[in-house]
Order: C-alpha cells, then sequence, then structure tokens
C-alpha cells in the first residue's frame, strides 16, 4: 500500500493548545513576551482555535477517498512541524510500519527556506511531490473562489474591482535567494489571466518579528490604504499563499486588514482559501498519482 503525507505547519486544535503552540513557533528567536502574547491574543478573536488542522485533515479525507476512486491503494495522513501528529512521530509509525513508498506533499504553493526547504527531509527516504503554483488545478480551483466573492459585491464583472493577492512575507533576504516572490508572481499572472482581470497587484501578509529586518513587500495594509488613494474602492482580497484557513487568514486578513479598509473607505470582500475545493483534491491526486512508482 501507498503511504500519502500532507505535512504541513500545523495549528492549535483548541485554547488550551494556543499557547504551546506559540511558544514552540517562536522558541529559539529573540521574541519578548509581549509579542507573544500579542500573538496568544489573536487567536481569541478567531474563536480561541486555528482551524488548520481540521481543514488540512478534511482534505487528507477527500484526497482518500479520490485516490480510491481511481484504484490507488493508498492511505492518507496528515504531520505537522509544529503540533500533533508531529512530523517525526508520523515518520517513525511509517517506519515501523514496514517498507512501502511514501509520498509527501508540502502544503505551501510557492517556495522559499521558510515555506518549503525546511519540510524537505522531514519524513526520511520519502519522495516528494513537486511544486504547483502554476499548476492549471490550482490556478483553477482559486480562480474559482475568487470569482465567488463577486457576489457579496454584487458585481458580474472585475470591471472597477481590483484583485489583491496575497501570501505570507518573508525576510527581503530569504526572497533574495530563492523563487519564492516570482513563482507567487507567475501564479496571480496565471489566476489574473484565467478571470479575465484587468486591475490586480501582489500585497503581502502577516510579516513577524524582526522590526530592523526588511521583509518582502508591499504590506497589505498599505496597499489597502493606498487604493482608495488611488481610485480604486473595491477589492477582492484573495490569499492564494494558504492552503486552507488558518490565524493568518481569519485574524490578519478578517479582522486586521478588514478594519484598515473600513477606515480607508475600501469596500474589501476576501476570497475563500481553496480548502476542500474539488478541483484541488484532484490535483493532490495527480500529484500523488504523478510520483507514485
Amino acid at each position: 500500500m501507498l503511504n500519502v503525507v500532507l505535512l504541513g505547519f500545523g495549528g492549535p486544535a483548541t485554547q488550551e493548545d494556543v499557547r504551546p503552540f506559540v511558544d514552540r513557533v517562536l522558541r529559539g528567536r529573540n521574541v519578548s513576551r509581549e509579542r507573544s502574547d500579542l500573538i496568544v491574543s489573536h487567536y481569541e478573536h478567531i474563536g480561541g482555535k486555528s482551524p488548520f488542522n481540521e481543514r488540512t485533515q478534511a482534505q487528507a479525507t477527500l484526497l482518500l477517498h479520490e485516490l480510491h476512486q481511481r484504484g490507488v491503494d493508498a492511505g492518507v495522513r496528515t504531520a505537522y512541524l509544529h503540533c500533533a501528529p508531529f512530523a517525526s512521530e508520523v515518520a517513525d509509525a511509517l517506519r515501523r510500519d514496514g517498507p512501502a513508498q511514501t509520498i509527501v506533499i508540502i502544503l505551501a504553493a510557492h517556495r522559499s527556506a521558510v515555506s518549503w526547504d525546511k519540510y524537505i527531509g522531514v519524513i526520511p527516504d520519502a519522495t516528494y511531490a513537486p511544486q504547483y503554483y502554476d499548476h492549471p488545478l490550482f490556478i483553477e480551483a482559486n480562480a474559482l473562489r475568487i470569482r465567488e466573492a463577486l457576489v457579496p459585491l454584487n458585481r458580474s464583472s472585475f470591471d472597477d474591482v481590483e484583485v489583491v493577492f496575497t501570501a505570507h512575507s518573508i525576510p527581503q533576504a530569504a526572497a533574495n535567494m530563492g523563487p519564492y516572490a516570482y513563482q507567487m508572481a507567475r501564479s496571480s499572472a496565471l489566476i489574473a489571466t484565467s478571470l479575465g482581470c484587468p486591475a490586480w497587484r501582489i500585497a503581502y501578509q502577516s510579516r513577524s518579528v524582526g522590526p530592523a529586518e526588511t521583509w518582502l513587500g508591499p504590506d497589505i495594509r498599505d496597499t489597502i490604504t493606498a487604493l482608495p488613494q488611488q481610485g480604486r474602492l473595491e477589492a477582492i482580497v484573495a490569499p492564494i499563499g494558504f492552503l486552507c484557513d488558518n490565524a493568518e487568514v481569519l485574524y490578519d486578513l478578517d479582522v486586521d486588514a478588514a478594519a484598515v479598509a473600513r477606515q480607508a473607505g475600501l469596500r474589501m470582500e476576501r476570497a475563500a482559501t481553496l480548502n476542500d475545493h474539488p478541483l484541488f483534491i484532484h490535483m493532490l491526486a495527480d500529484l500523488v498519482q504523478q510520483c507514485s512508482v
């Protein structure tokens, strides 16, 4: 039987998990208690936990069903860097299960030292699926999510609606050394072309700690503030750098960025993340079959 692992960052599944989770993520970094307390407080605004693990497990369940529908004898499990089931524990379990091909899909579409490279090798002796930032199904699924966001704007086209594609910011030094920004630009351009969207731009969000360090921009808050000044009064923010709902989407966009938009006089809708979109699940299954021996 084939083993498939969806490997991601992870999130706190309960309110009691929030502080230990944040402490694990920040371990070894020069972060003040005040800053870590602020991060913890963000979870209070979104229900005291993250939906990341639940959403990822749903993706795994749907992927398993899709593979079985295709006649692929496989098991699918999740593994995370910062919460249970920890990747190291999953690796040990796979080793105990005996020899079998393991295919790992990293749950990050765009590659950087922190979003992709740190995951490589976490599950030893596994086959790692290739990147998919420009995969046709990834592009189409995101385009459909963005088109859905026209409905609450009472729009049938993207005329006079700016689309702002977002992803997690990374240190500029890391961006300079890798393909992250290029891949984000490529994804955005392909999606915009699919939509026939005349006005779009890229912004970055969720900048981490380290005020003295330069981070990849522009920041989403600055972009939102500038749009009305440029005559753009309606926008769809599309977090294509995130494959499912998490704190960066539910707080940084739905709470923080939404407040900035109201203050700036911008009517903003946030496109849904991929979550369980059928085309995304089909893409994951295609990746598995592409990698299977």
